[in-house]
């Protein structure tokens, strides 16, 4: 039996969701037919990738003004090779020392006398609004098999770093985890590899993790401002707490490593 119109998941859950998003400063896009007119309008060339080289090449030009020219097609490549003999917690531990540091570039010296090194600055940690925030929702995303499709993709200049999956609030939250999430790190493992936080929810309750992280490390997030405040556990305050580009920032940044690779590769 169908559910009645206006309580699917996309009219309780997601919709809201992607309204709140934007509310935050994220800019929106519904990808589900990115690819009906030919060219996609994100600049990918196939539904295998999962790094907007458009957004990333902008970003890497407006970060780094300093660097030459010829080091950010040689950063962007670094960030976008193929990882796939790495184990999922290895690639996503290189791209996060690649975002959190900057890539370091190896370029001829303009006297002619050796190479000089170039660090290539992939996101500004200070300033978020000197950053680019765009969600997709409904992002097909192709693996070597399957085809499977995200419900919303959180991009920071270009790259994949947040994922959200989400069911209708009558369904359990775990089989977001053991039904989806698994087979989305299965199918298309390549999405995961710069991501930098995994957000489950139905509406009513709301999750998040690591890539890495078993369904007992996925954890509920009850405040936003502070301590101080009753705890409330929905998803908006999960997205409000989580989402907020500078607050997302600083939990990439500074809080996700050590939890991230705990259980090692």
């Amino acid at each position: 039996m169908n559910p009645p119109v206006g309580y699917t998941e996309d009219d309780l859950v997601e919709q809201p969701a992607i309204a709140l998003l934007g509310e935050l400063g994220w800019e929106t896009f519904n990808a589900y037919d990115e690819f009906e007119h030919g060219l996609s309008p994100l600049g990918r060339e196939t539904r295998a990738d999962v790094i907007l080289t458009t957004r990333l090449r902008a970003a890497l030009l407006r970060l780094n003004p300093n660097v030459s020219l010829e080091a950010i097609p040689q950063a962007m490549a670094e960030l976008n090779c193929n990882r796939s003999q790495m184990s999922m917690a290895a690639a996503n531990r290189e791209i996060y020392q690649l975002l959190k540091n900057g890539v370091r570039v190896t370029m001829p010296d303009p006297e002619g006398s050796g190479e000089t090194v170039e660090v290539v600055r992939v996101i500004d940690w200070d300033d978020p609004a000197n950053n680019d925030f765009l969600l997709c929702s409904q992002l097909w995303v192709a693996g070597e098999m399957y085809t499977r499709r995200a419900d919303l993709v959180g991009f920071v200049n270009g790259l994949p770093l947040v994922f959200i999956e989400l069911k209708a609030a009558h369904r359990r939250l775990e089989t977001a985890f053991t039904g989806n999430l698994r087979d989305y790190k299965d199918t298309i493992p390549q999405l995961f590899w710069p991501n930098a936080l995994i957000i489950l929810s139905n509406g009513s309750q709301s999750r998040v993790g690591s890539v890495t992280a078993g369904w007992e490390h996925f954890g509920e997030w009850k405040k936003i401002g502070s301590e101080e405040e009753p705890g409330r556990v929905s998803l908006e305050t999960m997205l409000c707490g989580v989402c907020t580009p500078a607050r997302l920032l600083d939990l990439a940044e500074n809080f996700t490593s050590n939890s991230r690779y705990e259980k090692g590769d």
